[in-house]
């Protein structure tokens, strides 16, 4: 038996992408290196994400960690989007460290960042009640006055549910046992 028409185009939507090592990772470095920051961070498709979006985590983790220390660029969601691309990879290890340094200081933490990476880094560590407890936090949390002017570090309006990141972490609550990699993108 042959599979063709509907068949193979549901087998074809049901296979995984393949592994990045079969992959094509490559990119054109000095390309990458010259992107400013909206460019190279903020726009879908381009710089990091482009590598992301292929399956090349481990590529793109050290391609954000080169254009940080080329740039000196020390903003905190470089550590946090480097980060998420090691954890993705399964280096857990790696990705703690950097969510412990994509930290907002107080007086910058408007929409309770802070609560987002101890959720984050409590469900890499296999703390359940932990993650539970920055869960519960962040979902307390009231919505600022000002939250529909407030914009991301892309410039542009959040246009996105109160509380920020919750949903995140309900997922991660939802596919506790999970690779990151599943769970943060876990369905309701």
């Amino acid at each position: 038996m042959s599979l063709s028409g509907p068949f193979l185009a549901l087998l074809m939507s049901a296979t995984p992408p393949a592994p990045a090592a079969l992959q094509d990772c490559s990119y054109d470095r000095a390309a990458m290196l010259a992107l400013d920051y909206r460019s190279f961070d903020q726009t879908p498709g381009h710089g990091w994400r482009a590598l992301a979006e292929r399956g090349c985590d481990r590529q793109a983790a050290e391609l954000i960690r080169e254009w940080r220390e080329h740039h000196r660029d020390s903003r905190t969601i470089l550590f946090w989007h480097e980060g998420q691309s090691r954890a993705f990879t399964g280096d857990y290890p790696a990705a703690i460290a950097l969510f412990e340094r994509a930290r907002k200081a107080p007086q910058d933490d408007r929409i309770f960042w802070n609560l987002y990476v101890d959720g984050s880094v409590a469900f890499l560590e296999g703390d359940r009640a932990r993650l539970q407890a920055a869960r519960d936090a962040l979902a307390a949390k009231p919505t600022p006055e000002d939250w529909d002017a407030m914009k991301g570090t892309d410039g542009k309006p959040l246009n996105a549910p109160w509380p920020v990141n919750l949903a995140v972490l309900d997922g991660f609550l939802r596919c506790w046992g999970k690779p990151y990699r599943e769970a943060y993108g876990c369905p309701k």
